[in-house]
């Protein structure tokens, strides 16, 4: 009995004490929930990335994911959409993010899609279609012809990949995997290659089902997110961004959505944004966090 005891004892030690270590984690999260911001259209019912505009302050672009024509939106904060991109001889294989970035032409920005996804790990390339920033200026209905393709090779073989994000300070792409009991984070260092990229696999974390990622425009901070949990780092001397994925995350607050695969940072960091799949016929939501 007294073997028993301790044993309870023990679990029930260790018990406590993780629950005291996610409630200080989360004591210091400086995000929290606010709102619902608006449901998307049912043209965005298998919403699967989002990242910020910058040639349409206050507006969002995102994509759906596979099966579904090869058409980047743009959505407003109340998550109506305000332009639709139809990118011309470009298939929607299983696109799974969407990034922004820099390109050929200096103060230009530029939409980085990244047909990315692969449930069954079958493929051995992946595809990210970088084109100009499109603005509403020129319409609600848009043609986009202009769309440089790059082909990735992984450095391991065939992956389920679906988080992109590019480091404003650097312009490095990282790419991060899903389905291992430890993802993997490849990096693809700036300038790209003209033909096809072969990132580098730079460190593996502790999480699993990674599903979206962003990376705020002053390279200070770090979100990813699984179908669970959010996890938050904030640079504190750190010199790059692998350097900083090596120390552990703060995690946020949850306020947990029906499939959701996709999150951004607000231009200005003030906070961020979570866009999910619809599940059963229920439109899903543009959820914000705002910075405590």
């Amino acid at each position: 009995m007294r073997l028993v005891s301790l044993i309870i004892l023990v679990l029930f030690c260790g018990c406590t004490k993780k629950q005291n270590q996610s409630a200080q984690a989360q004591g210091q999260a400086p995000f929290v929930f606010t709102k619902d911001n608006g449901a998307v259209s049912k043209q965005l019912e298998e919403a699967s990335g989002l990242v910020a505009s910058f040639a349409n302050p206050a507006h969002f672009w995102t994509v759906n994911d596979s099966g579904n024509p090869a058409e980047v939106f743009l959505i407003d904060s109340t998550a109506q959409t305000k332009i639709v991109c139809k990118l011309g001889n470009i298939a929607n294989r299983d696109w799974e993010d969407i990034a922004i970035g820099v390109g050929p032409v200096p103060g230009k920005k530029y939409l980085y899609v990244a047909d990315i996804g692969d449930n069954l790990a079958v493929f051995p390339y992946k595809y990210i279609y970088r084109f100009e920033e499109p603005s509403l200026k020129n319409g609600a209905t848009q043609t986009i012809t202009d769309v440089k393709t790059f082909v990735v090779l992984l450095p391991d073989g065939k992956r389920d990949t679906e988080t992109l994000m590019i480091d404003p300070i650097t312009n490095d792409l990282y790419i991060v995997s899903k389905r291992e009991e430890h993802v993997n984070v490849y990096l693809q260092k700036f300038p790209y290659a003209s033909d096809t990229l072969k990132p580098e696999k730079v460190l593996t974390l502790p999480y699993n089902k990674i599903v979206a990622g962003s990376i705020s425009q002053d390279g200070q901070e770090v979100l990813m997110k699984n179908y669970d949990q959010i996890f938050y780092w904030k640079r504190s001397g750190e010199k790059s961004v692998v350097e900083l994925l090596k120390k552990p995350p703060i995690e946020i607050p949850y306020e947990r959505e029906p499939q959701g695969e996709a999150m951004c940072w607000s231009n200005d960091t003030s906070g961020f944004y979570t866009l999910s799949e619809s599940n059963n016929g229920v439109l899903a939501q543009l959820k914000y966090y705002k910075r405590k």
